[in-house]
């Protein structure tokens, strides 16, 4: 780095990325040092006059942030796979440069979200609540069943990395078929799970586990509807580990109080974290997690690395690890 450059970091990271920073030559490090998101008007303060912010998924990055920041702000980095909490328009207007961490946390979140299938469909929470509170009296042959993967079709809206990622971890236990849907058909991703192209209404239709794995984009938004609950089968089950706007949540809760579909599993919700009072937190056939699909150790550390190597390269007009182009 030819000249100093100030960057603002908006949370408490895993110390191997907040190493790279300290340790670059010329880079003048301000942090919000606490596992709790930076307050909006300590974001404010702390982007002002700075080259470089590093962001998570929590921050939304808007107009006023970016005015807050002024001309001098070149790089943004942020230490998530999906960009939705920022102003693209606004960001690209102002020529600045954006990265992001795609990749690294597929196998996490791949494995998350057979956790939490495997959670869902074998009522896992139900039965660890059973045991404690005495429900468990006997053995008795319809207690507790859930439904099987084996002999299933599997249905996946969005068979991008993660998607597929899902696709190879659960083809073992002996699913028969997998639908896919999204913008187009990707045949090159599809062709290792002989996974068939379909309208979203025939996955509804047909899949006796969905699970949603898609960015959220206007299209995308709140598809997951009353239309589309109303298609599945009664002894489906929903999966979502994308992000929480691509389900009207209204009407997930209806169908599963209705019966309309057997059990839903969200990793994601809007908003977040979901208020302790929410409806669907009353169901027993909804599993609901704190957005903890990337939540290994190893996966984390890899991301807020490849934030601050993107943050850097970004700063030195270098061609960035993994740049989101506008």
């Amino acid at each position: 780095m030819r000249r100093a450059m100030a960057v603002f970091v908006t949370r408490r990271i895993p110390a191997e990325g907040m190493r790279v920073l300290s340790e670059a030559a010329g880079c003048r490090v301000q942090q919000w040092d606490s596992e709790e998101p930076v307050p909006r008007r300590e974001l404010l303060a702390g982007v002002a006059g700075k080259q470089g912010l590093l962001c998570l998924l929590s921050d939304r990055i808007d107009a006023e942030v970016l005015d807050a920041a002024g001309p001098s702000l070149k790089v943004i980095s942020t230490m998530s796979v999906g960009f939705d909490h920022l102003a693209l328009d606004e960001i690209k207007k102002r020529g600045i440069r954006v990265g992001y961490t795609p990749d690294v946390l597929t196998d996490a979140t791949a494995e998350l979200s057979v956790a939490l299938l495997l959670a869902t469909c074998r009522r896992l929470p139900e039965a660890v609540a059973e045991v404690k509170t005495g429900g468990w009296t006997t053995w008795k042959p319809l207690w507790m069943c859930g439904y099987g993967l084996s002999g299933s079709t599997v249905g996946i809206i969005g068979l991008g990395r993660i998607g597929q990622a899902v696709a190879r971890r659960l083809k073992p236990f002996g699913v028969k078929n997998f639908l896919y849907t999204g913008s187009q058909p990707k045949p090159e991703n599809a062709a290792e799970f002989q996974a068939e192209f379909v309208p979203v209404t025939k996955l509804a239709q047909e899949s006796d586990f969905v699970i949603v794995t898609c960015a959220l984009t206007p299209d995308t938004q709140g598809m997951c509807n009353k239309k589309f609950f109303s298609k599945m089968k009664k002894t489906s089950v929903f999966i979502n580990t994308s992000r929480g706007a691509v389900v009207n949540q209204e009407d997930l809760y209806d169908a599963l109080v209705s019966g309309q579909i057997a059990a839903a599993g969200l990793d994601v919700t809007t908003p977040e974290p979901l208020p302790t009072d929410h409806p669907l937190l009353k169901l027993r056939n909804c599993v609901i997690l704190p957005h903890i699909g990337s939540a290994t150790y190893a996966t984390r550390s890899t991301m807020a690395v490849l934030a601050a190597d993107n943050l850097l390269a970004g700063l030195r007009g270098e061609s960035m690890p993994h740049e989101l182009l506008l």
